[in-house]
């Protein structure tokens, strides 16, 4: 049985593929799975949906943990506050919150990376509350974290909500994510 392991630590044999949702629907469809293990290895069902809400909730444990480390703070005038003196390195913004609010703040945030790839919901969650619409993370390894968990999501996220947007942006649509970049961090 194939068993997602994000954390790279379970036992067994080890299968790799990359973090795309064409890749992985396309090794399931042809059955590149049982090939590379050389034995019968059943796939379960919606794997490539499983695989996106495990690197989401990964992604909210990074940003909640950054919340509890003091290097994330969320709301729209904390954020714009992190941003202006210079504090945060990355800017997370709901991809399904109000496009003045995300644009205002992306415009403030210039060359850092803006990661548009949590719904509000889930960044909510990393606060303890029903929803977050903006999120600033400061510079450190949670952050370095917080990027390579996102750009990993990107990969396997269907974004029927987000809209294409100029700039830095990870995630805004498939196809379209640009590199982040690290910007100092």
């Amino acid at each position: 049985m194939l068993v997602p392991d994000l954390e790279e630590r379970l036992p067994g044999r080890g299968l790799w593929i990359s973090a795309d949702r064409a890749a992985l629907d396309r090794a399931v469809a042809k059955g590149l799975f049982s090939r590379a293990a050389r034995a019968t290895v059943r796939v379960p069902e919606g794997l490539a949906d499983r695989v996106e809400a495990l690197l989401a909730q990964r992604l909210v444990r990074q940003v909640g943990l950054a919340r509890r480390a003091g290097k994330a703070v969320g709301g729209y005038e904390k954020v714009r506050s992190w941003l202006q003196n210079g504090t945060a390195c990355v800017l997370l913004a709901a991809m399904d919150g109000a496009d003045e609010g995300r644009g205002k703040l992306r415009a403030l945030a210039g060359r850092l990376p803006v990661l548009e790839v949590l719904r509000a919901d889930e960044m909510g969650e990393a606060f303890g509350r029903d929803r977050a619409v903006h999120i600033a993370i400061a510079r450190g390894g949670l952050a370095e974290r917080i990027l390579t968990e996102s750009a990993r999501l990107v990969g396997l996220r269907r974004f029927e909500l987000a809209k294409p947007s100029p700039g830095t942006t990870m995630g805004t649509a498939p196809g379209t994510a640009q590199s982040a970049g690290r910007n100092g961090t």
